[in-house]
C-alpha cells in the first residue's frame, strides 16, 4: 500500500506542476511531451492523475487525526 501511496503522491506533484506551468505560462508540458492535449496518451496521463486526486482523499483522515493530537 505504501508504494501506491508514493506513486499517487508523485502522480499528483506532476499534475500540480503541469497546472502551475498552464497558469503561469500557458505551457501544458503533458501536451508537449505526448503529442497534444487531445493525444490518447495525453489524456491516458490526464486521467490516471484524477483517479490519483480521488484516491488522495484518503489522507484527509490521517491530516485531521494529526491535528487533533496535537
Amino acid at each position: 500500500m505504501k508504494t501506491l501511496n508514493v506513486v499517487a503522491l508523485s502522480l499528483l506533484i506532476v499534475g500540480g506542476l503541469n497546472w502551475l506551468l498552464i497558469g503561469l505560462f500557458r505551457y501544458d508540458l503533458v501536451a508537449a511531451i505526448f503529442g497534444g492535449a487531445n493525444s490518447a496518451l495525453s489524456r491516458l496521463i490526464y486521467v490516471i492523475v484524477g483517479i490519483c486526486a480521488i484516491y488522495s482523499f484518503k489522507f484527509f483522515n490521517n491530516v485531521s487525526s494529526e491535528e487533533r493530537a496535537r
